[in-house]
């Protein structure tokens, strides 16, 4: 094996995409998941059409993979209602299916995958595995949420200190007709809940709030559903069936992270190793996989890890910073007031919201 075959740590968006940029290149280059097949994650599943051209351009069109039309966001705080169209249609799609679906199209593009390989921990610039030491390079970090030992996030000055849900729950009539077209944000006592129709006829339902506010609600998930449901805008899910043995769940996500460009730059960060936008906002799936084409631009271009940490810097360090700016209003007590009051006097703010957390249409053309 030659000593500058890429190696990706991670399957997930951030490090799929880079896989088979890096292989319709010729490159050839070497992923480690370390789960044995696809599986379910804490995901709102919301593609924004950046994500889409990005996924395009890769050759995957997710039109073929079942995914749901949303084309209009809407967001409650009690029983106030602010909604508005998207500059953009946009497609709820499974992190299950989309994850197989890019990892077989970066295999039958001559990326070689290997599945159910841990990556413990990077060392004097080496993998460490349970199966042994790899030493090839450069390497590309795509681990998603999960810090890899040698490699943590700096979670100073982020929002980390919330907890994170998510549930499927199977669609009735009701629920169908009620989020047809729509992304639904609802703003809750410490956090916001998002919820949206996704392919294999499901709701998504995904929640951040802080430690301190579910630990007040009891700091398990049957309190917390039951006071879900007594929110105006959630009473409805109480007719639907959960479809998951038990939420997903995740504690201490940085959110506001962004690595900045270092000159000494040992591996290129992908995706939430390089940046985590909140989720409200919908875009983490679309920086994900900007990073993972930006990354593999770079190594084929043979730009350093630190030319492309300032460029992927640039293209979204004023989203990342707005949308946490956005979460950590939320999470106030006036906040949700203010913000609600706001999109309901001025005409276009949720459009203009949207426009403001996303990667700019320049940069996404650029990384093409």
């Amino acid at each position: 094996m030659t000593r500058h075959r890429p190696v990706i740590v991670g399957g997930g968006l951030a490090g799929g995409a880079a896989a088979v940029r890096l292989a319709q290149m010729g490159l050839s280059p070497l992923l480690l998941e370390r789960s044995t097949e696809a599986h379910d994650k804490i995901c709102g599943e919301f593609l924004s059409i950046e994500a889409s051209q990005h996924l395009a351009a890769l050759g995957l069109d997710v039109r073929h993979l079942g995914g749901t039309h949303i084309d209009t966001v809407r967001i409650r705080h009690g029983r106030q209602t602010a909604s508005q169209s998207l500059p953009f249609v946009a497609t709820g799609l499974t992190r299950r299916t989309l994850d197989a679906a890019l990892l077989d199209h970066a295999a039958a593009c001559g990326a070689s995958v290997t599945r159910g390989l841990t990556v413990q921990r990077i060392a004097d610039g080496e993998l460490v595995t349970a199966s042994g030491v790899i030493d090839e390079g450069p390497i590309l970090l795509a681990t998603g949420k999960h810090e890899l030992h040698g490699a943590a996030r700096d979670a100073d000055g982020t929002l980390h200190d919330v907890v994170g849900f998510k549930q499927y729950l199977r669609m009735t009539p009701a629920l169908a007709r009620a989020y047809h077209g729509i992304v639904e944000i609802v703003i809750i006592d410490g956090g916001y809940v998002g919820v949206q129709r996704v392919d294999g006829d499901r709701l998504n339902v995904c929640l951040v709030m802080t430690k301190g506010r579910f630990k007040a609600l009891g700091g398990r998930w049957a309190s917390l559903w039951s006071a879900l449901l007594r929110e105006p805008a959630l009473e409805a899910l109480a007719d639907a069936e959960p479809l998951l043995p038990r939420p997903l769940s995740i504690a201490g996500v940085p959110y506001g992270y962004l690595a900045r460009p270092e000159a000494d730059a040992a591996w290129y960060r992908l995706g939430d190793q390089a940046a985590v936008i909140p989720s409200f906002c919908g875009d983490g799936m679309a920086i994900a996989l900007h990073s993972g084409r930006l990354a593999a631009n770079a190594i084929v271009n043979g730009a350093t890890a630190a030319a492309y940490q300032a460029q992927l810097y640039a293209d979204v360090h004023r989203q990342v910073r707005l949308a946490t700016r956005l979460q950590w209003i939320v999470a106030t007590p006036i906040g949700p007031f203010a913000l609600m009051a706001g999109l309901r006097a001025i005409p276009g703010a949720l459009r203009m919201l949207a426009h403001w957390t996303r990667i700019a249409p320049t940069a996404v053309s650029r990384a093409l």
